[in-house]
């Protein structure tokens, strides 16, 4: 595995990142309520992917949106940036939360984080995980073996807190309904999600989002985007790959992968040196949508640095009739 002082990014990438996912913003939210995910995606992909190419750095991509059979989505394997250094690991969600963006519902973001080669979890083709994230007050407090009841009382202690103040966000999935039962009989608040599993892991760590903690099986990418942010926001997430059927798990134990393995922080992504970035497309929690207006557009965006643990909020206003990349995408 490469060392930091071989391989890792020295200057402040996040804010080289930020044109990404601010050209996937503004190019996805056009799409705000038209019910079409598969045309906001793709916009979304475009605008990402020509930015990207720009960034300096020699990234792979380990978690995109499948194999190179399905381009032209951002594809696990493909060569991004200008070829120069530093050699990075890439993650990229064009768009998380693809149904609240089609319907015009909140939380839609798009997201990207990067880490020294080697250093982030590879999923393979094993996109589900259960997962467990907390903000920084309740870090080394929680344990995905435990009960959902024993991490609800031990985050309400961290916190100083009464279960019944603690707010727990979750995907509204039929295979996530044992997890909302409990939640329910151990008194604490809840909200249940349609999508986007990355800005909810993102809430648990962000000062007045209300929300406390993140439980339930949603995406293993998902998993690993957010643990580069939260790796640098103080927070801590924790996962279990999780199989979908027997046949699922048997492909899986073939294939080297141990479904019983709790996923820390270090196994999601194993440096310090982790960078990520997000612009709201729809309005939520964490961000402001986007805002188009006469020949422009206004943005609302975070990047994050691991090694310094500095958060930034950017509010940027683009001249569209200046990004001619992106309106020959939209038009």
């Amino acid at each position: 595995m490469p060392t930091l002082e071989h391989s890792a990014p020295t200057r402040n990438l996040a804010l080289e990142l930020v044109r990404v996912t601010e050209a996937a913003a503004l190019s996805a939210g056009r799409f705000m309520g038209r019910g079409d995910k598969e045309a906001a995606d793709q916009a979304a992909v475009n605008a990402m992917r020509i930015v990207l190419q720009t960034v300096d750095m020699n990234g792979i991509i380990v978690i995109g949106e499948g194999e190179k059979d399905n381009a032209p989505m951002l594809y696990n394997g493909e060569i991004v940036g200008n070829g120069s250094e530093p050699d990075v690991d890439v993650a990229v969600d064009p768009i998380d939360g693809t149904r609240p963006l089609a319907f015009g519902r909140s939380n839609s973001l798009a997201t990207v984080a990067i880490a020294p080669r080697g250093t982030m979890f590879d999923p393979g083709p094993f996109v589900y995980m259960n997962k467990l994230a907390v903000g920084p007050e309740a870090k080394g407090k929680i344990n995905i073996e435990k009960s959902i009841t024993e991490n609800l009382r031990a985050i309400a202690k961290a916190k100083g807190k009464s279960i019944e103040d603690l707010t727990a966000i979750i995907l509204d999935r039929d295979r996530n309904n044992e997890m909302v039962k409990e939640i329910r009989e151990a008194g604490a608040r809840l909200r249940q999600i349609p999508d986007g599993d990355v800005g909810a892991a993102l809430m648990t760590a962000w000062p007045d989002s209300g929300v406390d903690v993140l439980f339930g099986i949603g995406g293993t990418p998902e998993g690993v985007i957010a643990a580069c942010a939260l790796r640098a926001m103080g927070g801590e997430i924790q996962g279990k790959l999780y199989a979908r059927d027997k046949n699922e798990l048997q492909r899986g134990i073939e294939a080297g992968f141990n479904f019983n393995k709790v996923l820390t922080m270090d196994d999601l992504v194993s440096s310090e040196d982790v960078f990520f970035a997000a612009t709201g497309i729809t309005d939520g929690e964490l961000l402001q949508g986007v805002r188009y207006f006469g020949d422009g557009a206004s943005t609302d965006s975070i990047v994050v640095r691991g090694l310094t643990g500095t958060v930034r909020q950017i509010n940027a206003t683009h001249r569209m009739d200046k990004l001619h990349y992106l309106n020959e995408e939209i038009y």
